[in-house]
């Protein structure tokens, strides 16, 4: 079995991947903490050959799982952000301080269809853009939704918004302060995604697909205005790109990766643009 690990600063998600028939066997989420229990946090180490972490949690967290894994598991990955990898070009100044999951999250986009925009909605909501031919411009960082909702301090950070509700109902006035706080981060978030996404393909002049991930992608992706796919797994998707250790990855076959709609011309993405800031 392989065990991916996503290390955020406050959730931990793995999953299980059998290493024979790359079929997913089962996966999870616990608090990110500096001692993790087999067995208990993450899965019974007996039935795992290989190891492949993405984290962003503090190095002190990252280096007790390191340590670790290494004494039960002959094989561990440790994914990081660097100058290049797998033909994208980072765009940080400094390619070390961008978001190894950020990171992971644009590799796999580009594998998958190229120039990108990879949209993460956790904790922050951040917006990483690919051109075609594999230059990374960077990206934007904003408060998540529940991020916003605690920085309110209205008693409503443990009232979620229903990701089965429809984008309409989410956008009108709240008539209660939960509805009112819940509608606004919406809008909000939401707004934000669509015209950052519209300004950077007016600037570049090139449509991209654009792709979610996140804990609140299914929630958010109701208020996007562009074509999308929702791809739950794809920093799992860059671990397997970065480091391919079944046959399906080795033939570039991505797990759980989306059919991705093709993206509107650039004439409707700059009417749309034009039309907001009339607004």
């Amino acid at each position: 079995m392989i065990l991916d690990l996503d290390i955020g600063n406050t959730l931990s998600k793995w999953r299980l991947k059998d290493s024979n028939s790359s079929e997913i066997r089962s996966r999870g989420a616990v608090w990110t903490r500096e001692e993790w229990r087999p067995g208990a946090d993450i899965p019974d180490l007996d039935v795992v050959e290989a190891v492949r972490i993405s984290s962003v949690a503090r190095r002190a967290v990252l280096d007790e799982t390191v340590a670790l894994l290494r004494r039960r598991v002959g094989t561990v990955h440790v994914a990081r952000s660097t100058h290049e990898a797998l033909g994208v070009s980072n765009g940080y100044e400094e390619p070390a301080r961008l978001g190894v999951d950020r990171w992971m999250g644009a590799l796999a986009g580009y594998q998958l269809v190229g120039g990108c925009c990879a949209v993460d909605c956790g904790s922050a909501i951040t917006i990483d853009f690919v051109l075609p031919g594999g230059r990374h411009l960077g990206g934007y960082i904003l408060p998540g939704l529940r991020l916003m909702k605690e920085s309110l301090k209205l008693g409503t950070r443990n009232v979620a918004i229903d990701p089965d509700s429809e984008a309409e109902e989410l956008l009108e006035p709240g008539r209660r302060t939960v509805e009112a706080v819940n509608h606004g981060i919406y809008m909000a978030a939401v707004s934000a995604v669509n015209r950052i996404y519209s300004e950077v393909c007016e600037q570049q002049e090139v449509a991209l697909p654009l792709l979610l991930t996140g804990g609140d992608a299914r929630v958010v992706s109701r208020g996007v205005q562009a074509p999308h796919a929702v791809w739950p797994d794809m920093v799992y998707g860059g671990l397997e790109a970065c480091f391919p250790l079944t046959a399906s990855e080795r033939a570039g076959r991505l797990s759980g990766a989306p059919e991705v709609p093709a993206p509107v011309a650039m004439e409707k993405i700059r009417a749309a643009l034009a039309f907001s800031m009339l607004l």
